[in-house]
């Protein structure tokens, strides 16, 4: 039922206007009634973290999300990976590409990833994120002492030479606008965690540096 869907997520997010502000003194939330994280992660013999992979289009954000989350299964670890198209096929399909809609993506992405952590999952996000302060309110959210940036680190020249899903040629003719690197801009972290170069190493190498990277954090004594 396409229809349902669409009107209710989009009355889901919308913005609270000036009416709807008294309703919100009448919700109560049970957060503190609720068994709490270190239940969880205590049943799941593992330390929750939101990795927070961030970069251009192209430069290997979702294939290191997908090699990292094997290795990370293989040794016993429950994962999530919250992928950019995936959720913008979903959850977010109401949202265009301008700032402020990409501002919109990151909270409510940040929101479902700060849930996953409170039940003791490893969780892997992949959006590009393009600026300093988007990324800034996604920690925010889901809390600094969680959130892992890692920066996955391909010059334009590098991502658009592999054009994986064609999207810089559509950009490059105007078929797509406000496309990170092309005429929107992207703001490379200043103080990652982590920063995986994957034009000097292999997809292979980039998730084990992240997994080497990963594992005193998660790993319960």
């Amino acid at each position: 039922m396409p229809f349902i869907y669409n009107w209710y997520s989009n009355f889901l997010f919308l913005p609270l206007q000036p009416n709807m502000e008294d309703a919100t003194k009448h919700i109560y939330p049970i957060f503190d009634r609720l068994l709490q994280r270190d239940a969880k992660e205590t049943l799941l013999n593992q330390r929750a973290k939101a990795l927070w992979l961030t970069g251009l289009s192209g430069s290997g954000k979702s294939t290191i999300a997908q090699k990292l989350e094997a290795l990370l299964h293989a040794e016993g670890f429950i994962t999530q990976v919250l992928d950019g198209d995936n959720i913008r096929s979903g959850l977010n399909n109401n949202l265009a590409f301008s700032i402020e809609d990409r501002k919109e993506n990151v909270r409510r992405i940040a929101e479902v990833s700060k849930l996953f952590v409170g039940c003791g999952i490893v969780t892997i996000n992949c959006f590009i994120s393009p600026t300093v302060e988007i990324r800034q309110f996604a920690k925010t959210i889901i809390g600094a002492e969680d959130f892992l940036e890692i920066f996955i680190n391909a010059p334009l020249e590098t991502c658009e030479k592999r054009d994986v899903k064609g999207l810089y040629k559509k950009a490059r003719s105007g078929e797509i606008k406000n496309f990170t690197g092309i005429d929107s801009p992207y703001e490379a972290p200043t103080e990652p965690e982590l920063i995986v170069n994957t034009q000097t190493q292999s997809i292979e190498e980039s998730a084990q540096q992240i997994f080497d990277f990963l594992m005193p954090q998660i790993k319960k004594k």
